[in-house]
């Protein structure tokens, strides 16, 4: 064994590989395969799913391509090329679309699968670096790699190819992404849990209903709107005008800028008027950037005509995790 070497060195070496690999993304964008186009068109025409299969650093490329494309609204599945060989060819079905990745398309373990697909004539996207091998020449759709050096010192770890097709990869899911009209509310729906799911859950997801909503009309005495801001335990009351809509809002705040003389005046001489509102279907990461621009923790939610429908708290916001 070698001796480690320095941190000089290693960070020199670090540098010379994210420098290769980026090097060969760029290239990736600007040589941009002629098939992208029809392969895209090939998916969004499935009835089925996208069946992605590859072995070693491919396989792993393709876990992660199969992952992305089913988070992101096209329906995607790994099918190990081994395992396929052994009985999971049929998972594979008319109405799917296959994607096979091999740098040097001539993997023998694929073999069956190619078989297959061209048995069954499943449309077939191949993804490699050698545009004269079995798989490209087999594929409806052949995705050629750059020819760009792998980053490490020998020359043959799959590196940059690795990085190319995991990118290549992406752009796939992203064109299909869009091309579907992928929204951040589908987005949400297949990631329900932890940080992203709270952060794309929606304002009437978290808020408290329009019956929690301490109001009081414009001429109501200070006397009865601190009762309906403490009984409403937000520090808030909207004033609503005699169409039930909101004119103006009170906080402890306003109480604190009126303290002559507020037990002789109104809700509508104290309130802030024309407050801020947000609609239900708000994102809660949104509410809560509204939250700190303003410097406040409680928002009205309220529709177009301003009619109140709820009320949402910073609290309810770290409560779902949002914060």
């Amino acid at each position: 064994m070698s001796p480690p070497p320095s941190s000089i060195a290693a960070s020199a070496t670090a540098r010379r590989v994210i420098s290769v690999e980026a090097d060969a993304l760029a290239r990736l964008a600007a040589e941009l395969p002629e098939a992208f186009d029809a392969a895209v068109a090939a998916i969004l025409a499935a009835q089925g799913r996208v069946i992605v299969s590859g072995i070693g650093k491919s396989g792993h490329v393709g876990h992660k391509i199969a992952a992305t494309l089913a988070s992101t609204g096209t329906p995607a599945l790994f099918v190990h090329p081994s395992e396929a060989s052994h009985g999971d060819l049929g998972m594979i079905a008319q109405g799917d679309v296959c994607l096979l990745l091999s740098n040097s398309g001539e993997t023998a373990e694929l073999r069956d699968t190619l078989a297959y697909v061209r048995r069954f004539s499943i449309p077939l996207v191949a993804i490699s670096s050698r545009a004269d091998s079995t798989l490209m020449g087999a594929a409806d759709h052949a995705l050629l790699l750059p020819d760009a050096p792998e980053a490490c010192a020998i020359g043959m770890a799959p590196t940059t190819s690795t990085t190319m097709a995991m990118a290549l990869g992406d752009a796939l899911a992203v064109a299909l992404m869009e091309a579907r009209g992928f929204r951040a509310e589908d987005f949400r729906m297949f990631h329900p849990g932890g940080k992203l799911g709270a952060q794309l859950a929606r304002v009437d997801q978290l808020m408290h209903g329009a019956a929690a909503v301490p109001a009081v009309a414009p001429d109501a005495p200070m006397s009865e709107t601190l009762l309906a801001m403490t009984s409403g335990g937000f520090g808030i009351a909207a004033v609503l005008d005699t169409d039930r809509r909101v004119s103006g809002v009170i906080t402890d705040g306003d109480l604190r800028r009126s303290m002559d003389g507020l037990m002789s005046r109104t809700a509508g001489e104290v309130a802030t008027p024309d407050p801020v509102t947000v609609a239900p279907d708000m994102l809660a990461a949104e509410a809560l950037a509204l939250m700190n621009a303003r410097k406040i923790t409680v928002l009205l939610v309220a529709d177009a005509a301003r009619h109140p429908l709820g009320v949402l708290h910073i609290h309810d916001l770290l409560r779902a995790g949002v914060a």
